[in-house]
């Protein structure tokens, strides 16, 4: 059975919130939300006993893989990165340039 669910986002931004605001907080535009209704099925492919075959297991009872590693050019950064560069691996980086 589909359960539904409503949700209003702004018009502007995208932002979501479970209740009409008047201004939204995210990019402070004046009544920018729209009513969304989202309808929830029960009968989805997540099961709990795919949920149960997760079992959490103690950090120094993991052994870890060899993996093969990439340099990336920069000492510093391979350093930072452990080696360098997984294949497969997610890197998420931050440039702050500077003020001369």
């Amino acid at each position: 059975m589909a359960k539904g669910k409503t949700i209003f986002v702004c018009n502007e931004c995208g932002y979501e919130s479970s209740k009409w605001l008047g201004k939204c907080p995210a990019c402070n535009s004046w009544n920018s939300f729209f009513e969304q209704k989202i309808i929830e099925n029960k009968n989805s492919s997540l099961k709990v006993k795919d949920l149960k075959s997760n079992i959490p297991q103690k950090l120094n009872s993991y052994e870890a893989k060899e993996t093969i590693r990439t340099s990336t050019g920069f000492h510093e950064l391979d350093r930072v990165l452990g080696g360098g560069l997984v294949k497969g691996s997610l890197i998420l980086l931050r440039w702050r340039a500077r003020n001369w």
